[in-house]
C-alpha cells in the first residue's frame, strides 16, 4: 500500500476591501446604521446637515456628493440638508431626534475654525437634553505640513490642541481621527453612544482635513448593515420590591413625569399605572404631555413655572415618584418645594446617575419597563390612594382651569392681545395634530402653567438649556421628522422678538425646502422674561428693553424702529400682520391652513390683572446683591433671604 501524500495547504484568501477616502468611508458607514426598538427599524443617521468651508468641502463634502448621487442605491444614500448657521443646524438635528423618539438622528458637518466652535451651544443643548446628534467638524492637518494653517488655534504648551477641543465637555463621546484606520473603532463607539438611551447626547468625531481626503483599503465588513438595539432595561428585583413597599406606605404620593416618559414611549403605561393607583401626575417642561391635559390624574406643570395645583401637592407629598426626570432647580424650586418633613423620593430612571438624586430610592430601568413592573407588582396588593386625596386634587385642578380660562379670555376683540391671550387663541384653534415649539423667554412659563396639551408630542419646549434661537431650526427638524408618507402636521415655532433676533437664519432653509413652518412672532420690544426677573431681583429692568437711549444714557426712549415682519418677509416667508384679537384669530387660522412657510406677526400688550398669566407658584433661586445702595435691590435682598431660608437638602 502506497503511503498517503501529504495534505495540500489551504489557500489564504484575503478579506475583501474597498478603497475609499476616510470621508467616503464614514458616509458609507453611516448610511448603513439602523436602530431597532419594539420591532421597529429605522435609519440611525437619516441625513447630514452641512455648511462647507476649506476644512470639509473636499472631504465630507465630496463624499456627500457621491453618497447622494452615486450607485449605492436609494437605501444607502445620504441626504444632504443645507444650513445657514452651524448652531442652528444642530438645533434642527436635535428637534428631529426628539420628534423621532431618539430612534433616529442626524449628522452635522462644518469646516474648521468658527464653523466648528459654532457647534458648541447646540452640542450642550443636545447633551443636557439627552438627545442624539452626530457632529463632524473639520480639524487642522494631522500631518502638519504647515503650522499654523488658516483658522488654527496655536497653543504654546500643547501641539495637539485645536478649537474642536471646546466640544469635549459638551459631548458624550469625542474622538479625533488622526489616521484613516482609527475611524473604525471610533465610528462604532459613536454609534453605540448615539443609540444608548442611558448615554446619548452629542457625539463628536473631529476630522482633520488631510485625513478626510486620505485613501485607505477598508474591510467590506465595515459597510455591512448594522442594527443597534435600543434597550429597555427592566428593574432590579430588590429595587422593585423596595419601590413597591415605599408606594404602599405612602398616603400623599405624587408622580413627577419627565422627558424620559416621552423618550421611552411610556405614556400609555403611565396612564395605566395612574388608573390603577389614582396617584396624581405633575410634569416637568420635558414631561408635559405625558398625560393629556384632560386626564383626571394630570395636575399640570410643577416647579417655578408650574401650576398651583401641582405645587401644593408637592409641598405636602410624602412620596415623590420621579419618572424619567433629572430634577433641575426649576422642578424643585431650588430645593424649597418638597417641604413635607417626612417626604421621601423614588426615582425611576434609565440612568443610575439621575435615579440617585435627592437621596432617592433608585429604580434604574426604562420608563415603560419600570412602570409596567410597578403596575404588575402592585396589582392584587390593594393599593390605591385615599378617595379624599383624589377628590382634593381633582377639585384643585378644576379651580386652576378657571384661572386658565381667565388668562385666555378676550373680552375686547378690537384690543391688542396680551401674550396669554395669544396662547388662548391658539389653544382654541389647534387639535392633537399640532406641535408647539418654544425654548426661552417668558413663553415657557406661560405655556407650562396654561397650555392644554392634547397629544404626547404636542408640547415641545426645550428647557434643559433654554436656548434662545432654538425654535425656528428645531421646527424644521420636527417637520422633517413628521412629513414623510403623510400630510405634514402643523408645526408652530413660537418666538419673542429677542429670540427672533438671535437666530432667524434658518427661515431661508424652510423656504428652500418649502416646509410649512408656522412662525408666530410676538413683539414686545425687549427681553420680557429677564425684564421681569431683573425687576424682582432689584436690577430695575436695566438693559432689557429694546429702546433708544435717553438723555441720561439709559434705555427708556422710544421703541427701536425694528420691523421683524418685514425682516421675515425679506427671508422669503409669507407674513400675516395682526393688530387686534380679531385680526390674530383670522391670521392664525389662515397660517394653520397654509401649505408653505408662513409667519404671523403680532405686537402684544402688557398684561393686565384680568388676562395676565398667574404669577409664579414656587420660588427660583437667583442670588441678589448682598450689599446695595438702591432701594429696589435692598428690598429684593430682604425677600431673597426670606425665601432661601426655606431651602433644604434632601439627604
Amino acid at each position: 500500500m502506497s503511503p498517503k501524500s501529504p495534505a495540500s495547504p489551504k489557500k489564504h484568501h484575503p478579506a475583501p476591501t474597498r478603497r475609499l477616502t476616510t470621508a467616503q468611508a464614514l458616509v458609507a458607514f453611516l448610511a448603513r446604521q439602523y436602530t431597532e426598538r419594539d420591532g421597529r427599524r429605522q435609519r440611525l443617521i437619516s441625513a447630514t446637515w452641512g455648511i462647507f468651508g476649506h476644512g470639509n468641502v473636499a472631504g465630507i463634502g465630496q463624499a456627500l456628493v457621491e453618497a447622494g448621487h452615486g450607485g449605492n442605491g436609494t437605501a444607502h444614500r445620504m441626504p444632504y440638508l443645507q444650513g445657514r448657521n452651524e448652531q442652528a443646524m444642530v438645533h434642527a438635528a436635535v428637534g428631529y431626534a426628539r420628534q423621532s423618539g431618539r430612534l433616529s438622528a442626524q449628522a452635522v458637518t462644518t469646516s474648521i475654525g468658527p464653523g466648528a466652535t459654532n457647534l458648541v451651544t447646540g452640542a450642550a443643548l443636545a447633551t443636557i437634553n439627552r438627545l442624539p446628534v452626530l457632529l463632524l467638524p473639520g480639524d487642522t492637518f494631522a500631518t502638519r505640513p504647515a503650522d499654523p494653517v488658516l483658522q488654527q488655534l496655536e497653543v504654546p504648551y500643547a501641539g495637539d490642541v485645536s478649537v474642536n477641543d471646546c466640544l469635549r465637555p459638551v459631548s458624550r463621546y469625542f474622538d479625533r481621527i488622526t489616521r484613516p484606520e482609527a475611524l473604525i473603532p471610533a465610528a462604532l463607539q459613536a454609534m453605540r453612544i448615539l443609540a444608548d438611551p442611558a448615554e446619548t447626547g452629542a457625539v463628536t468625531l473631529a476630522l482633520p482635513q488631510d485625513v478626510q481626503a486620505e485613501a485607505y483599503d477598508w474591510p467590506e465588513e465595515f459597510f455591512a448593515e448594522r442594527d443597534w438595539h435600543i434597550r429597555r432595561p427592566a428593574p432590579d428585583t430588590y429595587e422593585l420590591e423596595t419601590a413597591v413597599r415605599a408606594i404602599r406606605s405612602a398616603r400623599r404620593p405624587l408622580i413627577v413625569a419627565g422627558g424620559g416618559v416621552r423618550h421611552g414611549a411610556a405614556e400609555e403605561t403611565l396612564a395605566a399605572f395612574t388608573a390603577a393607583t389614582r396617584i396624581p401626575v405633575a410634569s416637568t417642561q420635558a414631561g408635559k404631555g405625558a398625560l393629556r391635559h384632560d386626564h383626571p390624574a394630570d395636575v399640570g406643570g410643577i416647579g417655578h413655572t408650574g401650576t398651583a395645583t401641582a405645587n401644593e401637592l408637592a409641598r405636602t407629598a410624602d412620596l415623590v415618584i420621579g419618572v424619567g426626570t433629572r430634577f433641575s432647580d426649576f422642578t424643585t424650586a431650588s430645593g424649597t418645594l418638597f417641604s413635607n418633613p417626612a417626604v421621601r423620593f423614588l426615582h425611576l430612571n434609565i440612568t443610575a446617575f439621575d435615579a440617585h438624586k435627592l437621596a432617592a430610592l433608585p429604580l434604574v430601568a426604562d420608563a415603560r419597563a419600570g412602570l409596567e413592573a410597578l403596575t404588575a407588582a402592585l396589582a392584587g396588593r390593594g393599593y390605591r390612594v385615599d378617595p379624599a386625596y383624589e377628590t382634593e386634587y381633582t377639585g384643585a385642578k378644576e379651580a386652576w382651569e378657571e384661572r386658565v380660562e381667565a388668562s385666555f379670555a378676550t373680552p375686547d376683540p378690537t384690543a391688542r392681545p396680551t401674550q396669554t391671550q395669544v396662547l388662548g387663541l391658539l389653544d382654541d384653534l389647534v387639535t392633537e395634530e399640532d406641535i408647539l415649539i418654544n425654548a426661552a423667554g417668558s413663553l415657557p412659563g406661560d405655556l407650562h402653567k396654561l397650555w392644554r396639551t392634547r397629544s404626547r408630542d404636542q408640547y415641545h419646549v426645550e428647557y434643559g438649556y433654554s436656548c434662545m434661537g432654538y425654535e425656528i431650526p428645531a421646527a424644521i427638524g420636527v417637520l422633517l421628522a413628521t412629513g414623510t408618507g403623510q400630510r405634514t402636521r402643523p408645526v408652530w415655532a413660537l418666538v419673542g422678538d429677542g429670540t427672533y433676533l438671535m437666530n432667524p437664519t434658518e427661515i431661508v432653509t424652510a423656504v428652500q425646502e418649502n416646509l410649512p413652518l408656522k412662525l408666530l412672532i410676538l413683539q414686545n420690544h425687549g427681553y420680557a422674561s429677564i425684564g421681569g426677573l431683573s425687576e424682582a431681583v432689584g436690577a430695575e429692568r436695566f438693559g432689557t428693553a429694546y429702546r433708544h437711549r435717553d438723555a441720561d444714557g439709559g434705555f427708556t426712549g422710544p421703541p427701536l424702529p425694528v420691523d421683524l415682519a418685514a425682516n421675515a418677509a425679506s427671508l422669503g416667508l409669507r407674513v400675516l400682520r395682526a393688530t387686534t384679537v380679531d385680526d390674530l384669530r383670522k391670521a392664525l387660522s389662515e397660517a394653520r391652513d397654509a401649505e408653505g412657510p408662513t409667519c404671523v406677526y403680532v405686537e402684544t400688550e402688557t398684561p393686565d390683572t384680568v388676562s395676565g398669566p398667574p404669577p409664579a407658584q414656587a420660588w427660583w433661586d437667583v442670588p441678589v446683591a448682598e450689599t446695595a445702595s438702591r432701594p429696589a435691590a435692598v428690598k429684593a435682598r430682604e425677600e431673597y433671604d426670606r425665601q432661601v431660608a426655606a431651602r433644604r437638602r434632601h439627604l
